[in-house]
């Protein structure tokens, strides 16, 4: 025999293989792997009836390819490939493989199948009371609404139809009374997801996935198949939001970070996520985007006794203290002027990006109407207002929105209307004449215009004649007698 079959102890190929495979079926190659077991390996030869699988024993996996073709009869797998099936047998020459048990199967391959917790496939028929009937091995199952699904099942009609694989809970009276469940199946998958996933993820890192489900307290994302996280409300975004469907939507892949691995009361893994710290902070960039002085709109996002919180940008709030709300009305309860979730003006007055706080106004958003009152009112003119409210001292009137004036009691009581004036309300309408304004101390001084000897009315009444010469002559005597009975005292 040549040298060239023979290795390089000397010993012939067929020798070599006969001896590996002796030692492997002697030491018992795949002891590792036992019926039910799933096994990821790699495609090593794809044949005309079956697939070889590098299990990660001695042992090689062997499939048969009819279980890998698609609808169309091509072979879904490549040399290299990496596949997923369960061990549904084994011996010396190998480990036989598959996606499941199916086809036409006596009452024996179900009993080994509930034994070894191997998967059965099955089509589902039809719904029934309490769950559905499927098909497995062309013998009838029943399978529970709530063994159907690892989630919660809205419409069962949407499960109809579909071919998926189940483990066999129950096998009674000789094969006649089937019970199946996908969830059980499912559950075991993810327990070995999670194990894997915490394996190899730590708090800290940054995981993508899809999102499944939307709550009003936050939205659920499918890291992957059977595993989920939650995003929280207010880890989404920087920005203040009602709901999460506000910013995002099912379907929508994204990034996140772990930030709290804890179990619940039954021992499941609970994941926390976070959108919010994988984003920019926009206190970072604040500056850049708004000056003192800038009129922007915003949205009122939560209200206090002292004032409103408005935001100018998504995770930007600022503060309209309740002194800045308004010119025009005398605000003493925030809720009484605006609402949250409404949008208004505001004028940036002052910006602290380190204490990151934010002074906004209201009142300066829409200008002050005591800019104007020096143009639009003088002494002497008649007006027309509205009385808000009565004092001891006198009774407020307002004659625009924002602008308003003082009559005082002691101008009232010199009016030849005085009594009129006293019976007035709140709400009334009322001509008065303005006495003075000064625009600068935000004062104007009303007058009824028919009091006398008003000292603000003065200059717009008769002047007096001057005094004759008998009166002057007179006045001069009178002072002259009074300083001579005082020096005779």
């Amino acid at each position: 025999m040549s040298e060239e079959f023979k290795d390089r102890n000397g010993i012939e190929e067929g020798e070599a293989s006969f001896a590996e495979l002796f030692e492997q079926y002697s030491e018992g190659g795949g002891d590792d792997l036992n019926v039910g077991d799933k096994v990821a390996g790699s495609v090593i030869q794809v044949g005309e009836t079956t697939v070889f699988v590098d299990t990660g024993t001695k042992l090689d996996g062997i499939v048969e390819k009819e279980e890998l073709l698609d609808e169309d009869g091509n072979c879904t797998v490549k040399e290299g490939d990496t596949v997923e099936l369960y061990v549904v047998g084994k011996d010396s020459g190998g480990i036989k493989l598959s996606r499941a048990l199916s086809g036409i199967g006596g009452l024996a391959m179900l009993e080994e199948a509930k034994a070894g917790g191997l998967p059965v496939e099955g089509t589902v028929d039809s719904t029934c009371k309490g769950g559905f009937n499927v098909t497995v091995m062309q013998r009838r199952a029943f399978c529970p609404v709530s063994q159907i699904d690892n989630r919660f099942v809205e419409n069962p009609e949407e499960y109809v139809g579909k071919t998926m694989e189940f483990l066999i809970t129950k096998l009674e009276q000789h094969g006649r009374n089937v019970v199946i469940s996908r969830r059980a199946l499912l559950e075991r998958e993810t327990a070995q997801a999670v194990e894997n996933f915490t394996a190899e993820t730590q708090v800290g890192d940054v995981v993508e996935g899809i999102i499944t489900r939307l709550a009003p307290f936050g939205a659920f994302v499918e890291i992957m198949p059977g595993l989920d996280g939650l995003v929280h409300i207010s880890q989404i975004g920087h920005g203040r939001i009602g709901h999460p469907e506000e910013a995002v939507s099912v379907g929508q892949r994204v990034k996140a970070k772990v930030t709290r691995y804890e179990h619940d009361d039954k021992g499941r893994l609970k994941i926390s996520l976070s959108m919010k710290e994988l984003a920019q902070d926009p206190w970072d960039t604040v500056t850049a985007t708004f000056s003192e002085g800038d009129k922007v709109t915003g949205k009122v996002v939560r209200l206090a006794d002292f004032g409103a919180f408005v935001e100018i940008a998504p995770g930007v709030d600022g503060l309209v203290h309740v002194s800045e709300m308004s010119y025009t009305q005398r605000v003493h309860k925030p809720s009484d002027f605006v609402k949250e979730g409404q949008e208004v003006a505001v004028k940036i007055k002052s910006i602290d990006p380190a204490a990151r706080r934010i002074g906004l106004s209201m009142k300066d958003a829409e200008g002050d109407p005591w800019m104007e009152v020096a143009e639009k009112y003088q002494a002497g003119q008649k007006v027309t207002g509205t009385v808000e409210k009565q004092e001891q001292f006198g009774i407020f009137i307002q004659l625009e929105p924002g602008i308003t004036g003082l009559l005082p009691k002691s101008v009232i009581a010199r009016s030849e209307n005085a009594a009129a004036f006293e019976k007035l309300h709140s709400g009334d309408s009322v001509e008065i004449v303005i006495s003075e304004v000064k625009a600068a101390e935000r004062r104007i001084s009303l007058t009824t215009g028919d009091a006398a000897d008003d000292g603000d009315w003065k200059q717009f009444a008769p002047k007096k004649s001057k005094p004759s010469s008998d009166s002057g002559n007179m006045g001069s005597l009178g002072a002259a007698l009074q300083d001579a009975f005082k020096n005779k005292k």
